[in-house]
């Protein structure tokens, strides 16, 4: 299976030409479902043997019951600590949303209809390793870029 940007069953997986570099954003656009439990977009490797676990440089998790926004990362097979703390939650049942994931220097910031909405330190140093992103949940994506 070598085919880039596959949607289907609610996932989305698209390539990261190159790597995830600093300046570089990610926009995730979608309609929220009528009645969501969660979204999920992760940033990850592509691991280099089959039985092991990719890195993750960023997984964000939307749950809608906590309206909450979890973030992580796992280096090594090991996820850290969560973050949790948000300003505001964003998304509403039925309403479009447009994220973005703009890679900084030492951190993720991440933004939803232009408002910042978190930071997330780089846990992971090789940035340019994280080739895929990954959208799933319930949600109807409109667009990846």
């Amino acid at each position: 299976m070598e085919e880039t940007d596959k949607k289907e069953n609610g996932e989305y997986i698209g390539e990261i030409k190159g790597g995830l570099r600093p300046s570089m954003k990610l926009v995730v656009m979608g309609i929220v479902n009528k009645k969501p439990k969660s979204i999920e977009v992760t940033l990850y490797s592509k691991p280099q043997h089959e039985d092991m676990d990719s890195d993750v440089g960023l997984q964000l998790k939307v749950s809608f019951m906590d309206k909450a926004v979890q973030r992580n990362a796992r280096l090594a097979g090991k996820w850290g600590p969560s973050e949790n703390t948000l300003s505001f939650f964003p998304f509403a049942p039925g309403e479009a949303f447009k994220m973005e994931i703009v890679c900084e220097h030492q951190q993720f910031r991440i933004l939803v209809d232009g408002q910042p909405l978190c930071g997330f330190t780089h846990r992971l140093s090789q940035l340019a390793s994280l080739t895929a992103l990954r959208v799933f949940g319930d949600l109807q994506l409109t667009k990846v870029a």
